[in-house]
């Protein structure tokens, strides 16, 4: 009995001692794992995040690029950067034809020595590629922006102008809308989906839409979503290493009948919350999301007057009035008066329409141009 207790203990030492050195294994190799996951944190932390300055912004029609645009405008500013701006003072890049240098001022003298290039274009790859430029657009919901193109372009599409209303226009619209006109009749269908250089009267085609998709993936660096601006301002931030300042702004100014767009809308929609995750994930972003509101509730209550946009009879200095549509009713600002001169050159900036700024530019680039 004795022999067989001595025999029994002796196995029982054994597997305490095996036990002890299991859980020794497993603890290294845990030990080695966190410390490889903390290593990869520390240096991920300690990668500088570098300001992106070479920015290629394709402005879409009706889908709050205009804000995108004095938002790039006030960056390149703050940057001493240069623009790449429209030849013979144009308000766009050759719109609508497809995009070639010849339509940017100077081009044979600047060539591709500009930083910003942020106007309206039709997107030609081969002709605005350049290196260590970052390439960005922003999409809308097609129901929404075609609703707005209609109020905006109301007199300047034949297909829109011959209707009563954009429901009347949706219900058959091939009763107004021709072939013929292409190029007025850009803003009537597809308008996103011409804008990024695309045919948009092409059949709604699977095997031709996900071809120009993969295309666009590969020339854009990161494609937004206009109906979550606040969190693609954002995304835009994170990605171009910005402050939270540089995309402050206050606001500028379909169905199956445009399934092309519709087709670009979803599949961007998804690469966007893809790319949020990636980024910093959804409770990181709805941190941010509430700083940046933070931020431009207090600078609009320092700003304004009134806090929020007034109509085109109510605005006070006529230099920070809009271009205004037939149709539409494009709002503006009304800026305090007790601010000081540094602050309110600052937020002039701000509430700038686009035409006012480019002719800011075009007298800072170019000033031995005369003005139209």
């Amino acid at each position: 009995d004795s022999l067989k207790i001595y025999f029994l203990s002796r196995h029982i030492k054994y597997l305490l001692f095996f036990n002890i050195c299991l859980r020794l294994v497993f603890l290294s190799g845990f030990f080695h794992v966190n410390k490889s996951i903390l290593s990869a944190e520390l240096v991920t932390s300690l990668t500088p995040c570098c300001v992106k300055t070479n920015i290629m912004f394709l402005k879409t029609h009706k889908t709050t690029s205009s804000t995108i645009l004095n938002i790039l405008f006030q960056f390149t500013e703050k940057h001493n950067l240069t623009i790449a701006l429209p030849a013979d003072q144009l308000v766009h890049l050759g719109y609508p034809e497809t995009f070639m240098t010849r339509f940017v001022e100077e081009f044979q003298t600047i060539g591709q020595n500009y930083n910003i290039m942020c106007n309206h274009l039709r997107f030609n790859h081969l002709e605005v590629r350049s290196v260590n430029t970052f390439y960005f657009s922003i999409p809308r919901n097609p129901v929404s922006q075609l609703e707005s193109s209609y109020v905006y372009y109301k007199d300047a599409a034949p297909a829109f102008r011959t209707s009563r209303d954009v429901n009347e226009y949706l219900a058959s619209p091939m009763d107004y809308y021709h072939k013929g006109n292409y190029k007025e009749n850009i803003y009537a269908k597809n308008n996103m989906w011409f804008d990024f250089g695309c045919n948009n009267n092409a059949e709604d085609n699977e095997s031709y839409i996900q071809a120009v998709l993969e295309k666009l993936e590969q020339n854009f660096h990161l494609v937004l979503i206009a109906d979550y601006f606040d969190e693609s301002r954002i995304l835009l931030k994170h990605t171009l290493c910005w402050d939270l300042d540089d995309v402050v702004y206050f606001k500028l100014n379909s169905r199956m009948w445009c399934s092309l767009d519709w087709k670009l809308y979803l599949h961007f929609n998804q690469s966007f919350w893809k790319r949020i995750q990636e980024t910093m994930g959804l409770d990181e972003l709805e941190k941010e999301v509430n700083l940046l509101r933070a931020r431009q509730k207090e600078l609009m209550e320092t700003c304004l007057s009134d806090q929020r946009p007034v109509e085109k009879t109510r605005v006070e200095d006529k230099a920070l009035m809009p271009f205004q549509s037939e149709a539409a009713n494009i709002l503006s600002y009304n800026l305090n008066q007790d601010l000081d001169n540094r602050s309110l050159t600052a937020y002039q900036k701000m509430v700038m329409p686009e035409l006012h700024y480019m002719s800011y530019f075009y007298a800072l680039q170019h000033p031995h141009e005369k003005g139209k």
